[in-house]
């Protein structure tokens, strides 16, 4: 079970667990909360009392449903493994380097099937985060405000976009202006390939864009008046 996404020599591939599958929608919210939670207790190890916490974080109803379908995720992102390199074939001697990139080493985490509940006394839930992951968040720790997270976890496109577009605003110092498409374009970073023709993309992102104002007033990005690029202010 793989995902793959080949950018001129770059090439990126997850890997998903035959039995749980691979990352898809809201289960990009289980690794944005373990960091949040990381980064607050200032350990690569985490715990946390109740599956319930993560709904209440993102103000996701906390109910059998939303209840299973976050265990779900917990276990695909536990068991995905993400591939990322290059391999130079326009030379004489050529290259293949690859690194190798999973989000959590070990986890613990309490569930009860349907219709039972947890044993009395059952130990926190407990997360190890792998080295990589862990280095990444402490030293480029993503400035995202919970608050809009929350509005927009119905809409996973809207959720890459405005986490995308924090870290970028983060850290420019002048104003910046991103190419929608070719290599180091847009479509590019958000690994969005999906959308082959140029004006379905742009009809994409300015609904991305209308959902992060609505709540995020001061959202410094706007879309070039030809339709080329997204410009962002520092």
């Amino acid at each position: 079970m793989k995902h793959v996404r080949q950018n001129g020599r770059f090439r990126l591939e997850v890997i998903g667990h035959p039995d749980y599958g691979l990352p898809f929608g809201q289960d990009r919210l289980v690794p944005l909360w373990v960091a949040t939670l990381a980064v607050r207790q200032q350990s690569r190890t985490v715990s946390f009392d109740s599956a319930a916490q993560v709904l209440d974080y993102f103000g996701l109803p906390k109910d059998g449903v939303h209840y299973r379908r976050l265990i779900k995720s917990f276990k695909r992102i536990f068991a995905s493994s993400v591939y990322f390199g290059s391999s130079d074939a326009q030379h004489r001697n050529r290259a293949w380097e690859f690194s190798r990139f999973h989000f959590f080493d070990r986890m613990k985490v309490w569930y009860a099937p349907s219709g039972h509940t947890l044993p009395e006394g059952a130990a926190r839930n407990l997360i190890v985060l792998s080295e990589l992951f862990w280095r990444e968040i402490s030293c480029h720790p993503i400035p995202f405000d919970a608050s809009v997270i929350r509005a927009l976890a119905h809409s996973p496109g809207s959720v890459d976009f405005y986490t995308w577009l924090s870290r970028r605003s983060y850290n420019t110092r002048t104003e910046d202006r991103i190419p929608l498409f070719g290599p180091r374009g847009l479509v590019a970073q958000l690994g969005v390939g999906e959308y082959t023709r140029d004006r379905n993309f742009r009809k994409r992102l300015r609904e991305w864009l209308n959902d992060v104002r609505l709540c995020w007033a001061e959202c410094p990005a706007r879309i070039s008046d030809d339709g080329s690029a997204l410009i962002v202010a520092p």
